[in-house]
């Protein structure tokens, strides 16, 4: 049995792990720039932090084919963003729907989601400690939630 101390160590060494995954989206962007035709573009900001995303998706037979952001903004905002154009690209809508639901539970304090399917995701979910930052945290999920509302709504 680990005594308490352990624990915290592993803990503080967990965070600056995930930390570190933050700050390397953040520094070295995945996927920013903009879509030659994208199916669908939604923008959104976040005023108390002066965040500001433009997501693009492209969708081809329901399946999401590329994923682009563009914005400015604080190191976790850019960085979610980063990093949910990595995790959306070749899932399907409902897929895509589902990786949503799965992160906005995880990320506002629901206990019961299985993190460990959320891949480098899990690095943001240290911002609920600090609820003003998950408003940071999900800026460009929310906008990925609208485009994937619009999708549903404008499909065949």
């Amino acid at each position: 049995m680990l005594d308490r101390e352990t624990l915290r160590r592993q803990e503080e060494e967990l965070d600056e792990l995930y930390k570190e995954i933050v700050l390397e989206y953040y520094r070295n962007p995945r996927n920013r720039g903009s879509l030659p035709a994208p199916t669908v573009v939604k923008e959104g900001d976040n005023p108390l932090c002066g965040d500001e995303v433009r997501l693009e998706l492209a969708v081809d037979e329901g399946v999401i084919r590329d994923a682009r952001f563009q914005g400015q903004g604080c190191s976790i905002s850019q960085a979610s963003a980063s990093m949910l154009t990595e995790a959306v690209r070749g899932l399907s809508l409902e897929e895509a729907q589902q990786l949503y639901s799965k992160f906005h539970a995880a990320i506002t304090g629901d206990d019961t989601v299985d993190t460990a399917e959320l891949g480098d995701l899990e690095a943001l979910l240290g911002v609920r400690r600090f609820p003003v930052r998950v408003k940071c945290a999900t800026l460009a999920w929310h906008l990925l939630d609208e485009a994937l509302r619009e999708l549903r709504h404008t499909a065949p």
